[in-house]
């Protein structure tokens, strides 16, 4: 299946279904339409658009998001698909009923493979001031529920080797993080559209326990993913053609692309969008067996990721 993220930037339009389409239509006029089937997140970043209750069924039943974008590109909610599971109910439970050891346990091989992906990033740019040394070190030292906060302690380092010294990661201010905010967005939709097709409750984390944040698993299993974006960015910002409003079509293109960039798994290769099915089945695997089992992709320098 072809990965299409589409987004609907321009006000006035008027989405719908037909036959096996979405088609996009301003004034009664048809200017464009898309395969359902391809369609993995449908973006709304536009302030006035109308969509119609076949569409959003439509959608719903292939299992992919409507995400509502607000200011500075950060999602403000989620359409997600309500399509039972065969082992839905199961499921759930076995989330409700994983302990605290599981849990913990888990985060920590989160942690280690963000980090790890940190400094295959890092490595690939091989700044002068690259502190792979102390990411290898900060791997090691990440515990079972990560108490020491490694995590925080690897962005430190990795934030200013990555895009300079004066770089703050701040979703509301600069073009830098304008484009995060955005790529993020993308890898966060399709966290939760494989969480979902999983049978997995996206609201029940293993590390983010906001009440006000039904998200919270997807906010755990994609961190590992979050390089990904970041390397794009960067290599965005080395092209010099960022302007006052960075998110052109072109780029936005190149950040979407990130769900089809290779990366290695037990059996091949294979995409992001399909490792991150993959991951969410063994988060399942791990909760039935009770028992670490998650398999995250292996980035690799070939393809179109690097």
């Amino acid at each position: 299946m072809v990965t299409q993220v589409v987004e609907i930037a321009a006000d006035g339009n008027y989405l719908s279904k037909y036959r096996g389409f979405m088609t996009i239509k301003r004034d009664d006029v048809e200017i464009g339409r898309v395969p359902l089937d391809d369609i993995t997140v449908l973006i709304l970043s536009a302030h006035q658009i109308t969509l119609s209750k076949t569409l959003i069924a439509e959608l719903a039943l292939r299992k992919a998001p409507i995400m509502v974008c607000g200011k500075n590109y950060h999602p403000l909610s989620f359409s997600l698909p309500y399509d039972n599971h065969f082992d839905q109910t199961g499921i759930l439970w076995a989330q409700i009923d994983c302990g605290q050891p599981l849990m913990k346990r888990l985060w920590q091989s989160v942690v280690r493979e963000k980090i790890n992906n940190q400094a295959v990033i890092l490595e690939y740019f091989k700044g002068s001031e690259n502190p792979l040394q102390e990411l290898s070190i900060l791997i090691k030292r990440v515990k079972s529920g990560d108490p020491e906060n490694m995590e925080a302690q690897a962005a430190r380092h990795y934030w200013p080797a990555l895009f300079g010294s004066d770089f703050r990661r701040d979703r509301e201010t600069g073009a830098g993080n304008t484009l995060l905010n955005y790529g993020y967005s993308i890898l966060r939709a399709a966290t939760a559209r494989a969480i979902c097709g999983a049978g997995l409750t996206p609201a029940l984390g293993i590390h983010h326990h906001n009440r006000k944040n039904p998200f919270a698993l997807v906010d755990d299993l994609m961190e590992p993913y979050r390089p990904l974006v970041d390397m794009a960015v960067r290599k965005i910002i080395d092209k010099g053609e960022i302007n006052d409003d960075p998110l052109t079509p072109d780029i936005k293109k190149d950040l979407a692309k990130i769900l089809d960039s290779d990366v290695r798994l037990e059996k091949g290769v294979s995409t992001v969008m399909n490792s991150m099915h993959r991951l969410a089945q063994t988060f399942v695997t791990s909760l039935h067996e009770k028992e670490n089992k998650l398999e995250f992709p292996k980035l690799i320098r070939s393809g179109n990721l690097f």
